[in-house]
């Protein structure tokens, strides 16, 4: 059996890429691994069989509360969990009940918005955004908490709240561009709606 003598640019390769390879797993290790963390409830032994449509509410928070609730809209029809009803329907009635978005709603009203919307059930949201900044580089971050409500018994089925970041170790340590505030809204959505069972 021949063995090859290592040539000093071979031993530097082989410790560049351990050290890689170490660097990568402890920027796993950290707190943004993922970039998203969250937290979901779902009601024990109750079904969700029975919910085919849902009416997205018009979402608490900033100036991006109206963008990130049709995000939510798109994302609830790609991973194809419910069927959604229009939000010009559903904001058109919200006008004509006098209810103000993100008004707290009795199980009466949310019975009767299921009713007049034909939907089984209703998903409110909070959003929070924010930015940090590490260096000279700012990114984006965002929280947000879900609530899947039952028309008919104003039973919350399900919940879940997230954070998601555009901050990264691994993407700093191997100059990866961050994710902007889009990928990371849409990232976080997909996150949270998967906990959905």
């Amino acid at each position: 059996m021949v063995f090859k003598k290592h040539t000093p640019c071979m031993n530097i390769q082989i410790i560049g890429l351990l050290l890689a390879s170490t660097l990568l797993l402890l920027s796993g290790c950290s707190s943004t691994t993922g970039k998203y963390m969250n937290k979901a409830f779902m009601r024990d032994n109750v079904s969700l069989a029975h919910i085919k449509t849902v009416a997205v509410l018009p979402f608490e928070g900033g100036n991006r509360a109206p963008r990130i609730r049709e995000f939510a809209m798109t994302q609830i029809l790609v991973s194809g969990i419910f069927d959604v009803v229009d939000k010009g329907r559903i904001d058109n009635l919200l006008s004509l009940e006098a209810i103000s978005p993100g008004a707290p709603l009795d199980n009466v009203t949310i019975r009767r918005l299921g009713q007049q919307l034909k939907v089984e059930a209703v998903l409110f949201g909070s959003v929070e955004e924010d930015s940090i900044s590490r260096g000279s580089a700012v990114f984006p971050e965002i929280s947000m908490t879900l609530r899947l409500v039952d028309c008919e018994t104003g039973l919350l089925l399900w919940q879940a709240s997230g954070k998601g970041s555009g901050y990264s170790t691994a993407d700093r340590l191997f100059g990866i561009a961050p994710k902007d505030s889009f990928e990371v809204t849409m990232g976080l959505l997909n996150n949270l709606f998967s906990t959905i069972h």
